[in-house]
């Protein structure tokens, strides 16, 4: 899959092992993120997704663990035909400011094939055991 560098410090996202399913993004520029805030942080990189496969932008696990910090709206997906800058929504759930510096590694980029099945309305679905049964009702 193709990937530019658009800024610098940016580079190729990377797996830190060759198990990994994320490559890590890191941050193209300096940014502090305030407790209950979120900021769209640039990636400095922009990647050509090939036509059935989608991006998906996932949460650090370190990140969110050491502090608070984890992507927004996660996943984040990154459609075939995007060929901007990636750039990751970080939320600070944390108590204290958090400062992300160049070339912090911030999300983990995954690439999944995707199927596009068509969608036809219809007036019922099928009857299932679950049924409607939604939101923790399989607990209850």
């Amino acid at each position: 899959m193709d990937i530019k560098i658009i800024a610098e410090p940016s580079q190729v996202p990377q797996r830190k092992h060759p198990t990994d399913a994320g490559a890590d993004l890191i941050a193209a520029e300096d940014v502090t993120i305030l407790p209950a805030e979120w900021q769209l942080v640039g990636t400095g990189v922009a990647a050509a997704i090939p036509v059935g496969f989608a991006g998906f932008v996932h949460s650090r696990s370190g990140l969110a663990a050491l502090h608070g910090v984890s992507v927004l709206n996660a996943p984040g997906v990154i459609d075939s035909d995007y060929r901007g800058e990636i750039k990751v929504n970080l939320h600070n759930a944390g108590m204290f400011p958090v400062e992300i510096k160049k070339g912090h590694r911030i999300a983990q980029l995954i690439i999944q094939r995707v199927e596009r099945p068509t969608l036809v309305p219809v007036k019922s679905l099928d009857v299932t055991e679950r049924g409607d049964g939604g939101h923790g009702s399989t607990g209850r």
